[in-house]
């Protein structure tokens, strides 16, 4: 999906990329960094560059997603590309296999759009709304927390524990939304606190 080369400049790319190596060859310059330099504005020409954390595990590497698509013009922002991102100090720009293959997270046909929900006795999943999918949740843990909240042990000691609901956070999460997050679920007297990474 990069835009139509002309004669000319392929004869431009061809004659960079053998004085390129001719180069690299002598030693003067880092071969692979003059080969990126000349080839990914070709790839990428015209798209969005954004930075985010790769969803797969609890390493949490530095992603960069390319799409195309003026988003201030109203149009859609198709994804086209992922890479890792050279300025991240955990990935420094490598990616996993399954890192490497985030672009068919996106593309997937089976990829859910919307929260799905499967009622009492129902043997198919209906799509609902976010709104509907959270108030769900909310008043399921509402009702779990009012039933079985233990506000003192048996000695009369003050515990404030909930005992029959648990949480599991994101391991790609930043520090301050982790931080958060631990924050909220405590203050709940759930005691029952995990993270994806140790999953």
């Amino acid at each position: 999906m990069g835009p139509n080369i002309s004669r000319r400049d392929f004869i431009r790319g061809s004659a960079a990329t053998l004085a390129g190596t001719t180069m690299g060859a002598l030693g003067f310059v880092d071969l692979d960094q003059a080969m990126a330099d000349y080839v990914k504005p070709f790839h990428l020409f015209r798209t969005t560059e954004t930075r985010n954390t790769c969803t797969y595990c609890s390493v949490a590497c530095g992603i960069l997603i390319y799409t195309a698509g003026d988003r201030k013009k109203g149009d859609h922002a198709e994804l086209i590309h992922i890479e890792g991102d050279v300025d991240h100090p955990t990935n420094r720009g490598t990616l996993c296999p399954k890192g490497a293959a985030l672009r068919d997270i996106v593309k997937s046909e089976s990829r859910l759009q919307q929260p799905m929900l499967r009622r009492g006795g129902s043997d198919e999943f209906e799509p609902i709304s976010w709104d509907a999918a959270l108030d769900k949740i909310a008043r399921a843990m509402k009702d779990d927390r009012d039933r079985n909240f233990i506000a003192k042990n048996a000695d009369g000691v003050t515990v404030n524990r909930w005992l029959t609901t648990g949480f599991l956070a994101a391991s790609a999460a930043t520090n301050e939304t982790a931080y958060e997050t631990y924050k909220v679920v405590r203050s709940t007297g759930i005691l029952a606190f995990d993270n994806q990474a140790r999953v």
